[in-house]
């Protein structure tokens, strides 16, 4: 079993931790933990993973030392709030990365992402809906899944993939791993600085009380905030330029005839790519 240390903040809350070298997914850990009636507040954490996924359904390739880890929670909260729970992940694995990586400014992401109103984008930042940018690259994803209890209660999912060592290559889209870029730590010291930020915002969120504060940190977070976008859906692709999220979570995109569109889920096409046929 390999180690990741939990934070003083994170054990006086009640969390806990198991620890894998190399796993299948550890969602699917979480998941059984939860059917099998755990109580939550428990994190799987592994260097490898060898059968994890993204966003609909696609394949998380795990490169051996990169973090793979999933939080299974059972949230005292009204369904409609649990949501937003990917609006948490994002703000506090945002929170993690910027404290590890060197915050020298940069004036174009790779995406081309930047959309701040100086011409400069911070080094990490929070890509709609769940992944986390380094210098416009993909660094990490988040994927949320629900889970229906036999008591009846809701457990969530919460699944974090970091790329610490290296990032999977033939991508349809830059990615970025923190060693390539010079940030000399392990996937222990990014899983303790994760987990430690994970309490501060979920905290924050107070069993959804607080999705108002948390939306505001995301929106500060943001990549891409008046910047040309393109959003592909099922079905179509929606252009524009990306304005903000709504209160609900939904990207909103000023078409070229002025339109506000709320989208719900899609694919985030930013800058040069935005202009593309996607």
């Amino acid at each position: 079993m390999a180690g990741f240390p939990l934070p003083a903040s994170a054990v006086a809350d009640g969390y806990r931790v198991i620890g894998f070298d190399t796993v299948g997914s550890t969602n699917i850990e979480a998941a059984e933990a939860a059917m099998a009636g755990d109580s939550g507040k428990l994190w799987f954490a592994a260097l490898q993973q060898t059968t994890g996924k993204g966003r609909r359904g696609r394949p998380w390739e795990s490169p051996y030392g990169n973090l793979a880890a999933s939080l299974l929670i059972v949230p005292d909260s009204a369904a409609e709030n649990l949501a937003s729970l990917g609006f948490v992940a994002g703000v506090a694995l945002n929170k993690a990365l910027a404290k590890i990586v060197p915050q020298a400014r940069i004036a174009t992401g790779i995406d081309g992402a930047d959309g701040q109103s100086d011409g400069h984008a911070a080094r990490i930042a929070l890509k709609w809906p769940n992944d986390v940018l380094a210098d416009g690259a993909k660094l990490a994803g988040i994927l949320l899944e629900g889970h229906k209890r036999p008591d009846g209660r809701h457990a969530i999912v919460i699944g974090f993939g970091v790329n610490v060592v290296a990032a999977p290559e033939g991508l349809p889209y830059p990615a970025a791993a923190l060693n390539a870029m010079g940030v000399n730590v392990d996937a222990a010291a990014v899983f303790e600085a994760l987990a430690e930020s994970w309490v501060e915002c979920f905290n924050a969120w107070d069993n959804g009380r607080g999705i108002a504060k948390i939306l505001e940190s995301w929106r500060a977070a943001a990549a891409g905030i008046g910047a040309e976008v393109a959003v592909q859906r099922n079905r179509d692709v929606v252009r524009g330029v990306f304005e903000t999220i709504d209160d609900a979570g939904h990207l909103i995109v000023r078409d070229p005839e002025g339109h506000r569109i709320a989208i719900a889920a899609g694919d985030v096409h930013f800058g040069t790519t935005a202009t593309l046929k996607v």
